[in-house]
């Protein structure tokens, strides 16, 4: 079955990118522009794993992270950060709020694929 990935980012290009190579991987994909639209992506159809951009218009990354590992029906689901905020504090605060991993940006796509792939490969729950 093929993996599904949620992109919650608000930059057009950064958006773009992600999601020309995700399906170029064979990931089936769907886009959030910010964080209340990411929520009800969520509510709609649990993808597989999800990158969240820390800085979302309208409900932070950081407010999703926290929603999905207080919710049930989510706490299962992987979130990997994306963020231009790469200092420790807010690379801590990501890892606190329940994130599995915390890519700062700009970053290499080929890590970043790593980073998934490794996510995905991790049994849920």
């Amino acid at each position: 079955m093929t993996a599904s990935i949620l992109i919650a980012d608000d930059e057009p290009n950064i958006v773009l990118s992600l999601e020309f190579v995700l399906e170029e991987e064979g990931y089936r994909v769907r886009i959030a522009r910010d964080g209340q639209e990411a929520l009800d992506a969520l509510a709609a159809e649990l993808p597989d794993l999800v990158l969240l951009d820390v800085m979302l218009p309208r409900v932070s990354g950081f407010e999703v992270c926290e929603r999905i590992r207080a919710d049930p029906r989510w706490r299962g689901l992987r979130v990997v950060m994306l963020s231009a905020k790469g200092r420790e504090v807010e690379v801590r605060k990501g890892l606190a709020l329940g994130a599995d991993a915390y890519v700062t940006k700009p970053f290499a796509i080929k890590e970043l694929l790593a980073e998934v792939a490794a996510q995905l490969a991790r049994p849920r729950g």
